[in-house]
């Protein structure tokens, strides 16, 4: 696809200006699945800025306005404290600087498991104030009465089940889930519930590779893995870990680029050139005009 740019005066910085296209939807994404295979695996990156939704926007199908933000934004413990109003306002902003990919927003924990009518006054505001394609929220079995009340009423859902960083408190820890029977057929049940609720997709977060190929082959729905296996019908990675922006990052991230480096070594060379008075030079000031003869 072509890409121009259009120069914003006010603040002297140029905006990428794409091709008109046509976003992708929810169905589009659905209808990827069909009689329990997808052909082409589902592309999904969590963004959280104007800027890093142009910049991702063209690879992938689905952008996850996640409440990983807590963390990568906003140097949280975790993404239990992250509000609806956090979730909105990043929300908004990805949908401004995106115009391919379908966007999906994250509900923070406390905004949706009262009931299901909480749950669609939140999802509503979100939907109403970022323009986003639909939501996500995690838990299974006890979450798909919520979930199908959603899908009746116009609220697009994506589930999540495994690992499900919310209920971190209860859980224990980000530990791999699935390790024991129990737990397993527990994964299992919440997402065979899910599906039956009308999720158009379900995140299978860090679980043992069995269990995610298992839900995989039983939902009609596509799964998105993410510590999971690559035969899920797509694939998420929080962008700020596959970019190398941590040095820490979990097991199942592949790390494409050193951004991190790249960021430090520019900013050490700004620093030198600032202390050796060489910036700024002729090119970054202002000079007098000459006069007029």
């Amino acid at each position: 696809m072509s890409t121009t740019f259009q120069l914003d005066t006010s603040t002297s910085r140029a905006h990428p200006t794409p091709a008109p296209m046509k976003r992708l939807t929810v169905p589009d994404v659905r209808q990827r699945k069909v009689d329990g295979a997808t052909a082409e695996p589902i592309v999904m990156l969590t963004a959280y800025t104007a800027r890093s939704a142009q910049l991702l926007d063209a690879h992938c199908d689905l952008l996850l306005v996640g409440d990983s933000l807590g963390q990568v934004i906003y140097g949280l413990p975790s993404s239990v404290p992250v509000t609806l109003d956090m979730m909105i306002a990043h929300g908004a902003a990805v949908v401004r600087g995106s115009y391919h990919a379908a966007v999906i927003v994250d509900m923070p924990f406390g905004t949706y498991e009262a009931s299901p009518e909480a749950a669609f006054a939140s999802a509503a505001r979100i939907m109403k104030e970022t323009g986003c394609a639909g939501i996500k929220l995690e838990g299974g079995e006890a979450m798909a009465e919520t979930v199908a009340f959603l899908t009746r009423r116009g609220i697009p859902v994506m589930g999540h089940v495994g690992l499900t960083p919310q209920a971190v408190n209860v859980l224990g820890g980000y530990n791999a889930r699935g390790r024991t029977e129990a737990e397993a057929d527990k994964i299992m049940a919440d997402a065979r519930a899910l599906d039956a609720a009308g999720a158009f997709a379900i995140v299978i977060e860090g679980v043992v590779e069995p269990i995610a190929v298992a839900i995989t082959g039983q939902v009609a729905c596509p799964t998105i893995g993410i510590g999971a296996s690559a035969r899920c019908d797509g694939q998420v990675l929080v962008a700020e870990d596959m970019l190398g922006l941590f040095e820490r990052v979990p097991r199942f991230v592949k790390v494409y680029e050193n951004i991190a480096e790249t960021i430090g070594a520019a900013a050490a060379r700004y620093a030198a050139d600032v202390r050796a008075r060489t910036f700024p030079g002729p090119e970054q000031t202002y000079q007098p005009r000459a006069p007029k003869p």
